[in-house]
């Protein structure tokens, strides 16, 4: 079965993800608009990117790349996960995971600027783990911020995240308003250059404008089809057992581990919540969650006892992925 041939740790299975990335974009491929726009910086960072690329790739060469995307981070993440040892048993259950969450909706499955700011996730949480053994955090700290900075150039509820910075440095860290101050510096330094060629190109009077979306408020509803809501049961259920599980296990496990699942639980939050930034609802933003969510998908079923349980919840995701790409257009 599939979970139990992830849960090994055999490079072979990095053949068995490109035939599940295949498969769970397959409806996708043969449903597709004539025409995908690719958006990859915010409008406020367009200037620094004269060449028009919106709309430069065929549908057919969008999901291509943007499954190459995938494929990337989720070895990358494996990789992340097992060197840290979050899951205390190495596998390939995270780039299962990953693969899987990168296919839930069909607006994850194309180039975006969330999927490209996944990189910059998984960037983040190597130097955010790094805190927890590491003596001085400010060079770290200063590091994330710019980092940070990038990211809202490419999609502005990013800055959202600059908030785990404080806070990992709050889980990990004894308070030191320096290394809380090095955050804010680097994420300054990067939009300084910004402003300073805002000035050159005469648009500096445009430049506090970038801010305003920041004040939107708080939406009461979001609109989402009844079927997406449907491909969200198995997936709150699946999250719902991992935090049963990781309450069990919570204080046989290391100091570290602890603290690091505790911080994508605030990973996982803030990403989500941060939606209401852009103008328009668009599904793709969640792609933000996909890392955290992967992290505890993958202990769930790592350490499940069921198999049956847990093998016909993975089933009945993969399923209803497949099925609502072929029926739902």
């Amino acid at each position: 079965m599939i979970i139990n041939a992830f849960r090994a740790y055999n490079p072979i299975n990095i053949l068995w993800l490109i035939v599940l990335l295949f498969a769970l974009r397959v409806g996708y491929i043969f449903n597709a608009p004539g025409n995908i726009e690719f958006t990859f910086v915010e409008p406020f960072a367009r200037p620094l990117l004269p060449i028009a690329y919106e709309h430069f790739f065929s549908p057919l060469a969008n999901i291509f790349f943007a499954s190459l995307i995938v494929l990337a981070q989720a070895v990358l993440l494996n990789y992340l996960i097992n060197h840290y040892n979050l899951l205390s048993k190495p596998s390939y259950l995270p780039a299962l995971m990953y693969v899987t969450a990168s296919g839930l909706f069909t607006p994850f499955l194309t180039l975006s600027a969330p999927l490209i700011c996944n990189f910059l996730v998984i960037w983040m949480l190597f130097k955010l783990f790094e805190l927890y053994k590491g003596d001085d955090a400010k060079s770290t700290a200063f590091d994330l911020g710019m980092i940070v900075a990038i990211g809202s150039l490419i999609y502005l509820p990013f800055i959202y995240l600059f908030l785990v910075i404080w806070i990992a440095l709050s889980i990990f860290k004894p308070f030191n308003w320096r290394e809380w101050v090095a955050g804010i510096i680097g994420y300054a330094t990067i939009f300084f250059f910004l402003a300073v060629f805002y000035y050159l190109t005469n648009r500096f009077s445009q430049f506090y404008d970038i801010w305003l979306p920041l004040g939107t408020k708080f939406p009461k509803s979001i609109n989402i089809d009844y079927y997406k809501f449907l491909l969200l049961i198995p997936v709150a259920l699946i999250l719902f057992l991992c935090f049963l599980k990781l309450r069990q296990n919570f204080f046989k496990s290391y100091v570290q581990i602890r603290k690091s699942f505790q911080l994508l639980l605030f990973v996982f939050l803030i990403g989500g919540l941060s939606f209401y930034v852009r103008p328009v609802f668009n599904l793709n933003h969640f792609l933000l969650c996909a890392v955290p969510a992967t992290i505890f998908f993958a202990y769930y079923f790592l350490y499940a006892a069921n198999k049956w349980v847990y093998e016909t919840l993975f089933f009945i995701l993969l399923a209803g992925i497949i099925y609502f790409q072929f029926n739902t257009f």
